[in-house]
This record gives structure tokens, C-alpha cells and sequence, in this order.
């Protein structure tokens, strides 16, 4: 699940969000807004049984996946879009 805030200015906070063992062990979001390095966003635990992680963009189109444990690759149904590399996120201008 991806959730979108719009922040003062351009800037929109994105928060990636999945269920808490679905899959098993770490995931990190991965894209083009980290260079597509493993382990820089993971995604944390949540009291309603979730795992998220949150970042703030500015606008502009990204591609991401999640990384999960043993090299699994999972993309987002929620994503606008997809391409090659996984799903896209555009975030608008202001």
C-alpha cells in the first residue's frame, strides 16, 4: 500500500506499507530515490500490524520495488504504474 501526504511546499510525504509477515523477514524499499540500495529504507514494525517506512519526495516520477529476505522481489498493486524495473510512483507539481 502507498500512502501520500502533500507537505508544505513541493515536497509530498510517501509512506510504503505492508502486512507485518507477508513476506517473512526484512524488506526494504528499494528505487531510483536510494540508488536502489538494499537495507536504506526498511521497513519497520507497527503496532496495527504492518510494517511502513516513510520518506519525503519532491515531485517528479520514481521507480521502486521491495526487497525482501533471499533476494524476493515484490512489487506494489498500488503503484501508478509499472515499467521494467517495477513500479512507478509520480508525484505531482505544485
Amino acid at each position: 500500500m502507498i500512502k501520500r501526504s502533500k507537505l508544505f511546499g513541493n515536497k509530498t510525504r510517501v509512506t510504503f506499507c505492508l502486512p507485518k509477515d507477508s513476506p517473512v523477514g526484512q524488506v526494504s524499499v528499494v528505487g531510483c530515490f536510494n540508488d536502489w540500495e538494499p537495507g536504506r529504507h526498511e521497513l519497520q514494525p507497527r503496532r496495527d500490524g504492518t510494517r511502513t517506512v516513510t520518506l519525503t519526495l519532491a515531485p517528479g516520477e520514481y521507480t521502486f520495488r521491495y526487497l525482501a529476505t533471499g533476494g524476493v522481489w515484490l512489487d506494489d498493486e498500488q503503484a501508478d504504474g509499472f515499467d521494467g524495473r517495477g513500479g512507478r510512483i509520480v508525484l505531482g507539481r505544485a
